[in-house]
């Protein structure tokens, strides 16, 4: 008997092979995230180790462009997630339609509570640092609904980590930190030519705020897990999500607190 798309067997299968989905998802969000849960079981069963999360749909400027008006979120994996001091090196292999978003990650050093304020999630990080996320799409052309994002595990391809500061180093309280990461600007190139420059106030006007919104979402998502002392959190782009490919050097040039970070893709 054939089974039905979009199975978690089959979904697995097109995301190892970089293969376009042959269909839409057709599920509502609850489904989606239930989905995407069950393709997260079988890659735990396989052997990876989830380090983390990345939330996309963030930045209100691109909701248009893709037709998807609130944020999402899905799974950062061990076999994804690189780390760097300022340049590092990405392979696209088996990435289906690959983008690149320049965006601030946040490394936890304790689980949030439900409910927590802005002022109780600074004091759940440990560091904040510059990062690239590789996001694709398996469906055509980037035409996708809000469900078959999220079935499409949140977009995550790759994550490249840079140089961490921390979060007690940026300021001293969640109002004066959110506002040196929403006022600090980016200017993205691709091969030293510049294009695109965007903001952290793009990111739900802050990313604390953006990783605020996800921890509420996370805690509402039935079987969800709960964020771990460790884990990364990447929390959404700054700019428009750009094409890239093998051969091609960006650099994103960030304002402080955060460094320069630029990846060579293979």
């Amino acid at each position: 008997m054939t089974t039905r798309f979009p199975a978690p067997d089959l979904l697995l299968g097109h995301h190892d092979g970089g293969k376009l989905w042959p269909a839409a998802s057709g599920l509502n969000l609850a489904a989606a995230y239930a989905l995407a849960l069950e393709v997260r079981s079988l890659r735990q069963a396989r052997g990876e180790q989830p380090r983390g999360y990345k939330v996309g749909f963030t930045n209100r400027n691109i909701w248009p462009r893709y037709q998807v008006f609130a944020p999402i979120w899905g799974t950062v994996w061990d076999t994804g997630l690189r780390h760097c001091d300022g340049e590092g090196e990405l392979s696209l292999a088996q990435a289906c339609q690959p983008r690149l978003e320049p965006e601030a990650v946040f490394g936890i050093r304790a689980t949030p509570p439900a409910g927590a304020s802005l002022e109780a999630l600074f004091a759940c990080l440990d560091w904040v640092a510059p990062g690239f996320e590789v996001v694709q799409s398996h469906m055509p052309d980037w035409k996708f609904s809000a469900a078959d994002t999220v079935a499409d595990g949140g977009l995550h391809a790759r994550l490249l980590v840079g140089r961490p500061v921390p979060v007690a180093q940026v300021a001293g309280d969640a109002g004066a930190f959110e506002q040196r990461l929403a006022t600090a600007h980016v200017t993205l190139l691709r091969d030293g030519e510049a294009v695109e420059q965007g903001v952290g106030a793009n990111v739900l006007d802050g990313p604390l705020h953006a990783l605020h919104h996800f921890v509420q979402a996370l805690h509402a998502c039935p079987g969800a897990p709960q964020l771990l002392p460790g884990d990364v959190v990447t929390t959404g782009t700054w700019t428009d999500a750009w094409p890239v490919r093998a051969g091609e050097t960006w650099t994103a040039r960030f304002d402080a607190p955060l460094a320069p970070l630029a990846v060579r893709f293979t």
